[in-house]
């Protein structure tokens, strides 16, 4: 049973067969893609990318470098609308989400790596079709949970996302109070990531030029989605998009048992 170690976790992009250079570009192109379809369609894109990269790549390298590519991606709408973010919401998530982080260090390098595919795709498919649970707590308490269970799963499960999303619209923000929150979060989140996996060893600068790249792409797919914002069918892609998704997941669920004959 493979198991989340340090060895796994040095692979070094440039002096392996891990990636060809065409699934390199490939994975260039989708989070330029991805990033295209969050801004145009308002969501989807991360939890596509987490997909595809978990079907390609080993998952001991998916969460790190997911987290990093959107790292960029919700620092950049951070620094855009900060004025507008919830600072007291944000200040008791980031709270919360440091007890979440210290927390998973204790176990993210002993989590079989075909579980975590089990459960990056049992997520994806409750998110794609189960009921969101009704939530209607808004304390202080509620805000400090928040932060701890999203950063805790978000170790296991890389897209914790649509959780923290769900969890702030019963603030009942405005669009662009909402999009400067919840960019925040993700923000401290995934910084926290970076640190805990760094901190078990792996290596980020020998990803760095690949998560670069797919930052600057995810930076274009965005600009590009906003021009386009509100000209795409979106209904119908939407079906086709949650069908594609849904396969993807089925097939990533489906190498996680292969793993274990």
């Amino acid at each position: 049973m493979e198991i989340f170690t340090v060895d796994i976790l040095s692979i070094d992009l440039f002096t392996n067969d891990l990636l060809s250079p065409l699934m390199t570009m490939v994975l260039i192109v989708l989070a330029g893609f991805t990033s295209f379809l969050t801004s145009a369609l308002g969501a989807g894109g991360g939890l596509l990318l987490l997909v595809v990269m978990a079907s390609i790549l080993p998952m001991s390298l998916v969460i790190p470098v997911h987290g990093i590519v959107q790292l960029g991606s919700n620092a950049n709408r951070m620094l855009f609308t900060f004025k507008h973010v919830d600072k007291h919401l944000l200040g008791y998530f980031c709270f919360g989400a440091l007890f979440g982080a210290i927390a998973s260090t204790f176990i993210v390098t002993q989590v079989p790596l075909e579980l975590m595919k089990f459960a990056v795709a049992g997520f994806v498919l409750y998110l794609l079709w189960g009921k969101m649970p009704t939530i209607n707590e808004t304390s202080t308490t509620w805000s400090v949970l928040v932060g701890v269970i999203t950063t805790f799963l978000s170790m296991f499960i890389g897209a914790s996302g649509p959780l923290v999303g769900s969890c702030l619209h019963v603030k009942d923000y405005g669009k662009l109070r909402f999009t400067a929150t919840f960019s925040s979060c993700m923000t401290f989140q995934h910084t926290l990531k970076a640190f805990v996996f760094g901190a078990v060893g792996f290596s980020f600068w020998q990803w760095l030029p690949l998560t670069l790249a797919m930052i600057i792409s995810g930076a274009f797919g965005t600009w590009l989605g906003l021009k386009v914002l509100n000209k795409i069918p979106a209904a119908n892609f939407k079906v086709i998009f949650r069908v594609v998704l849904t396969l993807l997941s089925l097939q990533l669920a489906w190498q996680g048992i292969e793993s274990n004959w």
